[in-house]
């Protein structure tokens, strides 16, 4: 494929229906709806939308959901980056970690590259594009807003030079230097319009293109004559310059850009940061630290439509609790539209209005959340199972009595009869299908079926469901020998060494007692850096990020001396792409075989990977660093269940995994023989691995089922899983929790505490 210099290889083709009456209603819109029809958006040869609408209303709140890899990203990247055309130019769309803040004002223009969060956390604030040294967290969220930014340093130019009363050379250059800057954004703009414009339209952008380069010129031009040469400019500079900076004051003062260091104080707040690390220089802070300073430089930018490529990632319960009060708050009062796509199902129903599902390249819409859309299309499918059921028992009883009066009457040779029989065929023939219309009226043939058909009536067609991803796991785990538990920890504090000799220790966890048993289930929930992951360190006895061994400061853990530990951490997907970026050529199923130390062969490795999901080309063709995020997480689940160990822990393991994809897990999981120690602040993760909670009790709490449909559903309930316990970390110490619901309610009244102390 050829590319312009600035293309990527992979560039996003676009194309969408649009009327006389729709590119007049784009050229001056009365509303910020996006009204898109027959929308084809293609990468590659891949096609990832055909003939699809996408209708957004304004200040309402919508999900984006499907399976991983059909292009939902894709689809909110071309939103972003305008190149879908019948989306009015004025509406401005934002795209989580499109920050501009990290250059100059005079030379970022308005419209930045877009950092994606879900591709790289540490990327949109590397030590490259950030003043870590001396900028501070604040400062920089502050600095986001571009055009903000750019107002102030116009402001800036024009009030120096206004102190030169005496000098007007210096105003003259002010106002060219600012009408230069000006009109280098207005050619980006033109620029791009005339590439997306064909026909009459085209001709025009084009036409208007050329003027605009040739304004460009003549500022050129200007900015670098004597302006002590053109008299009449001399003569008025400072009324022009004094007009100019009113204007810039005035357009300030209407976006409100005094209040904009408080506003994103109330969002650094609200997603969990210290006073003191908001006012602390930005290089201090960590790379899941750094991940949410990108979500407010997204949040704190004024916006029609707000895209969200999954917002809660390595976002704490409170804080992913305040996103979603925020996110309602923000579309109810200033009509912004929000647009998400998110793996987190309970974030997911929080926050949605209505569920758009990507699949089979198409967009489905549904008025209500994903749980809902699960029970609704479940329930509509029994029902129309049922109906063509009884009807095709219907069928076949008149069948027979129709052959069977035909039979008789050619016995009998009675005409009468057999004319009777063939109308009775007839009228069966074309009563057969529906019974009720599209909008659930009665049947009428003139009304509901106009035009040509083979049929007199709608067939009865059952929807087809997409089936779950395929994860079948290994779940026995080898016999112990003899009784004990796993791992007993008694007692255990641990700190970390002081920095310093007047420092003290920084104390971490205290007083931890935990004790796990083969089959049991174990969830642990808390803040991000409470000791979560200090507490998995000290039970695989392995610090994860430094590979170092880590032993308690007091108490002490034991551990079955037969058992086999193994776990799953929030870095194994970056150790992948590290490791495939070194070998570039290393597939997943040569990875296998090489990490199983001879245990597995080539067709037991494929065996493996096919059975998570991974199977062909994409297991032993595709090398480790072209897969995505959810492949990684597959190949690092074979990595540890090909010899299961007797304790699995999972650390946040559903961060890259799509929502079919969890639900899998879940079920797979749920047979697994060991013990399970699960990390996460995935609410329905937790609740229906860990607690035992149906899939369907989940979505029908969540879709407001009443007791009537609940009965109707209890013969699809699954098999009871094994209950466990959740726990706390809070202030060092490990508290058991009642349920996980007890967890929400504490996470929900801290979000309102934040949400409270962010407006203070």
């Amino acid at each position: 494929m050829r590319t312009k210099e600035h293309q990527k290889p992979q560039q996003i083709q676009v194309t969408a229906q649009q009327s006389r009456f729709h590119t007049e209603a784009v050229s001056d819109p009365t509303s910020k709806d996006v009204v898109v029809k027959s929308l084809s958006i293609s990468i590659g040869q891949k096609e990832i939308l055909t003939n699809a609408e996408l209708s957004l209303k304004e200040g309402r709140r919508y999900v984006l959901a499907g399976r991983n890899g059909v292009g939902k990203s894709t689809l909110l990247r071309a939103m972003a980056d305008s190149l879908i055309p019948g989306i009015p130019p004025s509406i401005r769309i934002l795209l989580l970690g499109q920050t501009q803040s990290d250059a100059s004002p005079q030379e970022a223009p308005l419209e930045d590259a877009t950092a994606q969060l879900s591709l790289s956390a540490s990327d949109a604030l590397s030590p490259s594009r950030v003043k870590q040294d001396t900028e501070t967290l604040l400062d920089h969220v502050v600095r986001s807003d571009a055009r903000r930014e750019r107002l102030l340093h116009e402001e800036a130019i024009l009030s120096s030079s206004l102190k030169e009363t005496a000098d007007p050379v210096a105003a003259v250059q002010a106002i060219r230097r600012i009408n230069l800057d000006r009109l280098k954004r207005k050619l980006e703009e033109a620029k791009r319009v005339a590439e997306k414009r064909s026909g009459a339209r085209g001709a025009k952008a084009r036409k208007e293109l050329i003027q605009v380069e040739n304004e460009v010129s003549e500022a050129e031009k200007a900015a670098t004559d004597d302006p002590a040469s053109n008299e009449e400019d001399m003569g008025s500079a400072h009324d022009n310059a004094f007009g100019m900076l009113e204007s810039v004051r005035m357009e300030l003062e209407s976006m409100d850009a005094s209040s904009l260091p408080g506003q994103a104080r109330k969002i650094l707040i609200g997603l969990g940061f210290k006073e003191d690390v908001i006012d602390a220089p930005l290089g201090h802070l960590s790379g899941g630290w750094r991940t949410r300073a990108s979500i407010a430089c997204s949040l704190i930018q004024p916006a029609d439509v707000l895209l969200l490529d999954e917002p809660t990632n390595f976002l704490d319960l409170p804080s992913i609790i305040w996103l979603q009060q925020y996110l309602i708050s923000v579309s109810e009062d200033k009509g912004t539209t929000i647009l998400a796509v998110t793996h987190d199902r309970a974030f997911a129903d929080a926050i949605a209005e209505e569920l758009l599902m990507m699949r089979e390249n198409s967009l489905e819409r549904f008025r209500g959340t994903l749980s809902g859309y699960e029970m609704q299309r479940h329930k509509y499918a029994k029902w129309m199972t049922r109906m063509k059921g009884a009807q095709e028992k219907q069928v076949a009883h008149m069948k027979d009595t129709i052959e069977s009066s035909m039979k008789a009457a050619r016995r009998q040779g009675d005409d009468k009869k057999a004319r009777q029989a063939a109308s009775r065929k007839k009228k069966m023939e074309e009563r057969t299908g529906l019974e009720v219309s599209a909008k659930g009226t009665r049947f009428k043939l003139n009304r509901d079926l106009a035009g040509y058909h083979l049929s007199n009536r709608a067939g009865i067609e059952v929807p087809k469901f997409d089936l779950l991803p395929r994860i079948v796991i290994k779940t026995e785990v080898p016999d112990l020998r003899f009784p004990g538990a796993l791992v007993a920890v008694e007692g255990v504090q641990f700190s970390y060494p002081s920095k310093g000799r007047k420092q003290p220790r920084k104390e971490v966890l205290k007083g931890v007692n935990l004790t796990v048993r083969l089959g049991e289930r174990v969830g642990i929930v808390g803040l991000n850096g409470s000791g979560k992951t200090t507490l998995v360190n000290l039970i695989m006895e392995k610090n994860e990020e430094t590979k170092t061994d880590v032993k308690p400061t007091k108490g002490t853990i034991t551990r079955h001396p037969r058992a086999k530990f193994g776990r799953y951490s929030q870095r194994v997907t970056e150790e992948l792409t590290a490791l495939g970026e070194q070998n570039r050529e290393l597939t997943a199923l040569a990875h296998l075989i090489q990490v199983s130390d001879g245990v597995v062969d080539e067709v037991k490795g494929r065996k493996i990977l096919g059975s998570l999901g991974l199977s062909g080309k994409s297991a032993a063709e595709v090398p480790i660093f072209a897969l995505s995020g959810g492949q990684k997480v597959r190949v690092a689940i074979a990595l540890l269940l090909f010899d299961p160990p007797h304790l699995l822990v999972l650390d946040e393991v559903t961060t890259h995994l799509d929502s079919d994809t969890i639900v899998a897990l879940v079920q797979a999981l749920r047979a697994y023989e060991g013990a399970l120690v699960v990390v996460s602040h995935d609410r329905f993760f937790i609740r229906t691995l860990v607690e035992g909670e149906s899939i369907s009790s989940f979505s029908r709490n969540v879709a407001g089922v009443g007791d009537e449909e609940e009965s109707e559903s209890s013969e699809d309930e699954e098999e009871e899983a094994k209950k466990g316990e959740v726990y706390r970390v809070v202030k060092g110490e490990l508290r058991r929790l009642g349920e996980m619901l007890e967890y929400e309610g504490i996470a929900e009244r801290a979000a309102e505490r934040l949400m409270k102390k962010g407006y203070t």
